[in-house]
């Protein structure tokens, strides 16, 4: 079937803006249920032959992410009282159809039934928005069920896992050696290392391939589709149902709402920089936890003057990060680790850390490669990492024995909401199109500069329990200046006066306007929250069908 094309002055039933994680699940569900969609996304369209190992141009050039150097410069400031400063990247998010999806690392953990009702069980805690979700753990599973068979899941049901309905569709991938180390290092003291799960696939699955062990995952587009991406498993299904448009180089400007309060187009400035409008009797912004609340704030008008969707204030508010740890050694014997996916086993003994402590946290260690596994990546940190000259040929000779004999073991942390961090417009800086650039302002509560410290030091223990020699780490003890997961800055709840929309992904302000992406998420998880966020796009798309169905939109 032929891809649909849909004149901008007639309404479609759908516009979807962004085709990430979030957006490309939702538009192969809409489409699929017969309605007429538009997707737009402002990069290009790549698929598995356009990606490259070209380390230079995805870590250096940043070809995936578009930055200050391309016309969308981001701001930083850790508090509302300095002015913020221009930054390469604050907010690490990709720029192509699928999103970050593309180049994520693959890990795939779930949240716990916990994850939906910490507030309650822990309690408040003073200075923060901390918050139980409107919907439960049970709510979700069966959408991270359909994450697992629909996306591609590779694993093995672990010790500390929450309940499932259906087991992993393909197998563990092989360990690798720093999973064999950190199994080795738990074990001396006390924890459980498992079989990490990914959404890489172990072996061929919904006529995609199995892995090619190729060891440039994260910060790559998988040149094979083994990974399982939305630009992978997803938009190629939607485009097949012919109630799909992609729009690709397409820079939305503003969602437009008229005087009975409905969304009824987004204007956007095409390939070519001409200025356009799609009417629709609906929108779905899946555009992330930086870009969904800019538009927000860009489309204020008279009836919403402090932003669409944001009578209750909480528009950007909210942000958090996720907490990160690194530790890394070498080891006697070659361990080769730069091969196949990042992480093959995971310790989550410490998924709620005990209160008793004096802060609130928890979170997971994984075994890697440092710097990615990516050589040239490594070859700038090593120095700093394990110590001796920075050029010449020691350095040569140190490079040829380090990238082969080491391993890291990293941290994955939670983050507490603050109204101090946020995603605002910049004053003082806009983009190529004149918009006000992204300011991000943040400080990580020291509940959250703790836990991640406790995972620190946990991996310290761990490097050594597993034998490694010059042992070196870090975590952000004074706190987080990027990150790429954007979280709660659109946060759902019950309630319009602290929420922007409610649990069915609709806003509290505008009926026919809904959100689903990172920025709907109440609470952070432990570090990995893009299969919530699709779990979570499975579920609203068949929510918003229904409303549809129903007349309710």
């Amino acid at each position: 079937m032929a891809e649909a094309v849909y004149p901008t002055r007639e309404e479609v039933d759908f516009v979807i803006v962004g085709s990430g994680a979030a957006g490309g699940i939702m538009a192969r569900e809409l489409a699929t249920a017969g309605h007429s969609v538009v997707l737009m996304e402002q990069g290009p369209h790549l698929r598995a032959a356009d990606f490259k190992h070209d380390e230079w141009g995805y870590d250096v050039n940043r070809d995936l992410t578009w930055n200050h150097r391309r016309g969308h410069p981001q701001t930083f400031r850790k508090t509302e009282s300095e002015t913020a400063e221009v930054r390469d990247s604050v907010c690490g998010y990709a720029h192509n159809v699928g999103g970050s999806s593309v180049h994520f690392s693959g890990n795939f953990w779930r949240f716990r039934p916990i994850d939906f009702m910490e507030a309650s069980v822990r309690g408040s805690i003073a200075g923060t928005n901390f918050a139980d979700w409107p919907i439960r753990y049970e709510d979700l599973e069966p959408y991270y069920t359909r994450v697992d068979w629909e996306i591609g899941v590779s694993g093995q049901q672990g010790p500390w896992d929450p309940p499932r309905s259906r087991d992993y569709p393909c197998p563990p991938m092989p360990v690798k050696s720093s999973g064999v180390l950190l199994e080795r290092a738990a074990e001396q003291l006390g924890l459980t290392a498992y079989p990490a799960p990914v959404a890489i696939l172990s072996q061929p699955h919904n006529g995609r391939p199995g892995c090619i062990h190729c060891g440039f995952c994260n910060g790559y587009g998988c040149e094979v589709d083994a990974k399982s991406s939305s630009m992978a498993a997803m938009i190629p299904q939607a485009l097949a149902t012919g109630n799909c448009e992609l729009r690709t180089g397409c820079t939305v400007g503003q969602v437009i709402s008229n005087n009975a309060g409905r969304v009824t187009e987004v204007t956007y400035w095409d390939a070519d920089g001409v200025e356009q409008a799609q009417r629709a009797r609906a929108v779905v912004l899946c555009a992330n936890g930086a870009e969904t609340p800019r538009l927000l704030f860009l489309s204020a008008n008279n009836q919403h003057p402090d932003g669409l969707a944001n009578s209750s204030g909480m528009v950007g508010k909210n942000l958090m990060f996720n907490g990160y740890t690194s530790v890394s050694g070498l080891f006697d014997e070659p361990l080769n680790d730069w091969k196949s996916v990042p992480a093959t086993r995971v310790v989550h003994d410490y998924y709620s850390l005990d209160p008793a402590l004096g802060f609130y946290g928890g979170g997971g260690i994984d075994s890697r490669h440092p710097s990615r596994g990516v050589p040239m990546g490594f070859a700038r940190s090593a120095p700093r990492m394990f110590g001796g000259p920075a050029w010449g040929s020691e350095f040569k000779n140190n490079l040829a024995r380090q990238f082969s004999h080491a391993a890291a073991f990293e941290g994955h942390t939670t983050s507490l909401p603050l109204d101090s961090n946020n995603v605002t417009l910049d004053p003082n800086v806009t983009d190529r199109w004149g918009r006000p650039a992204v300011r991000c302002t943040y400080q990580d509560h020291p509940d959250d500069i703790a836990t991640m410290r406790f995972f620190y030091e946990l991996s310290i223990e761990l490097m050594e329990a597993a034998g490694a020699s010059n042992i070196d780490g870090f975590y952000p003890e004074n706190g987080q200046e990027g990150n790429v997961h954007l979280l709660g800055t659109c946060r759902m709840g019950d309630d319009p006066a602290s929420s922007v929309i409610d649990s069915s992904h609709r806003t509290h302000d505008v009926e026919n306007l809904f959100i689903c992406d990172g920025s709907s998420l109440v609470t952070s998880g432990r570090g990995q929250p893009t299969m919530t966020i699709m779990a979570l796009a499975f579920r609203a798309a068949e929510l918003i069908d229904q409303a549809a169905q129903r007349g309710e939109i």
